[in-house]
């Protein structure tokens, strides 16, 4: 199908982004790399009076380092993620996830921020987020920027903590050093498919102990959700298996996953413990 009819602004610096946004009426869509929005506008279940591009605000793209974060432009892509050595270097989880994203096509076009502020529960980037604690800069009207934590981002099925006028620009996550371990495990049914469920693990050891661990379930509810039973099973216990299959078969404590064509919500839940088992066990190097 064609799209309806809409008016197109393409601006080249944040301000000029917020000031399309402001004054492109009571329906603006804001473009990234397009690969969401642009299939539903072509099968009209969206319909904006506005499109705002963003592929030409160079501001917006780029991984750069901040005392203890990694800083994320949003319109940096999925391919940019891939070759970028500070990711390599602090970003391992995102890496890991970014690797799985859909076909080399869409990682070439497809962007970082515009797969978290799209917030569909089965992308591969928002648990991650949610699992690596990451703040979202948001601009807004006058730009006035305001930070979000994952937590608090993600606030229903595609629906996220934006409001009208506002813009993300940056995503800022803190950086994983020494001892920390991560892994990304993800069940679909096809190559190239949205996630039945993905564990996102990130575990920091302290010798046979560990310390600290970040659980992010993709598909497992309407938004990215955190394993914190299991979570709560890991810290300060012994690294093994038997106290790593333990704490995962917690895993989908809290859970309401939907049920459709690809999986009942009882499979997506044992599917939950079953990969949080795999990606802790990887994370904690056993």
């Amino acid at each position: 199908m064609i799209p309806a009819s809409f008016a197109y602004a393409r601006p080249t610096t944040v301000d000029e982004a917020l000031q399309a946004i402001a004054a492109g009426g009571e329906d603006v869509k804001i473009m990234a790399g397009g690969q969401s929005l642009i299939p539903v506008m072509r099968l009209r279940l969206a319909a904006p009076e506005t499109v705002v591009d963003l592929t030409k605000v160079t501001e917006l793209r780029g991984v750069r380092e901040d005392g203890d974060s990694l800083v994320i432009g949003a319109m940096t892509t999925h391919s940019d993620i891939l070759r970028d050595p500070l990711v390599a270097r602090y970003g391992k989880l995102i890496a890991e996830a970014t690797e799985t994203v859909a076909d080399p096509a869409v990682r070439h076009r497809g962007t970082f921020g515009g797969a978290l502020a799209h917030a569909d529960p089965a992308g591969d980037l928002p648990a991650v987020a949610l699992a690596l604690d990451a703040e979202f800069v948001i601009a807004g009207p006058g730009g006035a920027r305001r930070s979000v934590p994952a937590s608090a981002f993600f606030v229903d099925y595609l629906t996220t903590a934006l409001e009208e006028g506002e813009l993300l620009v940056e995503v800022r996550v803190p950086k994983l050093g020494e001892g920390w371990g991560v892994r990304y495990e993800k069940f679909n049914r096809v190559a190239q498919a949205w996630s039945i469920v993905a564990v996102a693990a990130a575990v920091r050891r302290e010798g046979s102990t560990i310390a600290e661990a970040r659980i992010g379930l993709t598909n497992m509810g309407s938004t990215p959700l955190r394993a914190t039973a299991t979570e709560q099973a890991l810290v300060g216990a012994d690294v093994s298996l038997e106290t790593v299959t333990a704490a995962a078969a917690q895993a989908a404590e809290g859970t309401e996953p939907s049920s459709d064509l690809n999986a009942q919500a009882d499979y997506r839940q044992h599917l939950a413990r079953v990969l949080t088992g795999r990606a802790v066990r990887a994370a904690a190097g056993l």
